[in-house]
């Protein structure tokens, strides 16, 4: 699964979204490795939770799956609202992804 120096290869690497289930899929070697959920409200994707498996951790499994989330909801020119921990400190530490947080209704959310 891994190479010689036990990482994960890119090649390895699939994320994609699974609509049915309401969540981001990323697979290493056709092995779930982690998932991230969403529901979509108003047009506005709204990430709830993200998990990765824990033996597949600290290899950047995590901010891979959420790039390539961000990525395909920006693409569909939508919207997100970070409840996730997770999903929220990646934000803040891309924010060049910023501009598709919906504040307003994160506020809201928060009672801000």
């Amino acid at each position: 699964m891994n190479d010689e120096t036990g990482t994960v290869r890119p090649d390895q690497i699939k994320v994609y979204n699974d609509v049915e289930q309401h969540r981001f899929v990323i697979e290493v070697d056709g092995q779930v490795a982690g998932f991230a959920v969403y529901h979509i409200r108003g047009g506005r994707h709204l990430f709830v939770h993200t998990e990765i498996d824990p033996s597949f951790g600290n290899q950047g499994l995590g901010s891979k799956l959420i790039k390539t989330a961000l990525d395909e909801v920006a693409a569909d020119d939508g919207t997100v609202v970070p409840l996730c921990p997770f999903v929220r400190a990646w934000i803040k530490r891309h924010p060049e992804y910023d501009s598709l947080v919906d504040h307003e209704l994160l506020a809201t959310i928060e009672g801000a």
